[in-house]
């Protein structure tokens, strides 16, 4: 995809503020969207991890990513993510003393705040699989993405000449031309290799992949065999949580013991709403200068990356 000129970017700019002006709604009125019939997804279960981390190891291959150290110098132990870190699994120790790994990555949000923060839609979600994905060529790094974001996930590689922003993406890059068919057990998977890699090494299914249709039935399955008092409330975060996400959770504590916020079955486009009234003020007296910008970061953008391949 080639990158936008600046009278281009400029008119783009002018229509969204003109949209944005002309059909802003309070968060109350905003239609609740719904998850593709074939959204990709996946299913994490704390009652399964047992903290190897093999997820993360397979995540930093598959990606290509440069592995972390903890403050102790620990190789492959990140503490979060982070712009070299897409993927990590943490350890909680409660108040009481109980302890949970918990699985950390985007929620690919079937209303996703990051996407309607974007002014530049650089965050877009596929129509098809629902995946979050980020486009490099239509990013200027202004991180209004990292603010709307509920789940703190988008992170920015503030030590690069040419920063991106990183974030789980469901491996998207491995798929190429597989198909995703239903197989045993009824989860719809890609053939070893073009699913996500995280949920291809797990050795204990504590982290599944499928259709969001298929994992919300397989958690209810799991909530439905377990000896009562398993899982928290005997509920599926993200079943309804900030307008449905198409990463589940199953837990055995409570989810914001685990970190996951106690946000309430609303998009959470209304909270990206919010993040633009307040950075724009209406939004049309300054689109101009953030056109100028843009465009500016743009031009600077494809200038270092001329250099970098010339070097």
């Amino acid at each position: 995809m080639s990158a936008p000129n600046r009278r281009t970017l400029l008119k783009g700019l002018a229509l969204a503020g003109g949209t944005a002006a002309l059909e802003a709604a309070p968060a109350a009125a905003i239609e609740r969207r719904s998850a593709p019939p074939a959204a990709l997804g996946m299913l994490y279960d704390t009652t399964r991890c047992i903290g190897c981390k093999a997820c993360v190891f397979a995540c930093q291959q598959a990606n290509d990513l440069e592995p972390e150290r903890d403050a102790a110098g620990l190789h492959l132990a990140p503490a979060d993510l982070s712009g070299r870190t897409k993927n990590v699994i943490k350890l909680v120790e409660t108040d009481e003393g109980r302890r949970s790994f918990v699985k950390a990555q985007c929620m690919h949000c079937v209303d996703p705040a990051c996407a309607a923060a974007c002014m530049l839609a650089a965050l877009q979600k596929d129509p098809t699989t629902g995946i979050v994905s980020w486009d490099a060529a239509l990013c200027v790094g202004c991180r209004y993405c990292m603010m709307a974001c509920p789940f703190n996930v988008p992170k920015f590689e503030f030590d690069q000449a040419l920063p991106k922003v990183v974030k789980c993406e469901l491996c998207r890059h491995r798929v190429g031309n597989a198909t995703l068919d239903r197989v045993e057990g009824g989860l719809s998977q890609y053939p070893k290799g073009h699913g996500p890699a995280c949920c291809e090494v797990c050795p204990r299914e504590a982290v599944v992949y499928g259709r969001r249709d298929e994992l919300l039935a397989e958690a209810h399955r799991r909530i439905a065999e377990a000896p009562a008092g398993t899982y928290f409330e005997d509920r599926v975060y993200g079943e309804s949580e900030a307008g449905g996400t198409q990463v589940l959770y199953l837990s055995h504590l409570p989810f914001a013991e685990i970190g996951l916020p106690d946000y309430p079955d609303r998009p959470t486009r209304a909270d990206a709403y919010g993040v633009q009234e307040a950075i724009y003020k209406g939004f049309i007296a300054p689109v101009a200068l953030y056109g100028v910008l843009a465009a500016v970061m743009l031009r600077n953008r494809r200038r270092g990356a001329g250099e970098e391949e010339r070097s």
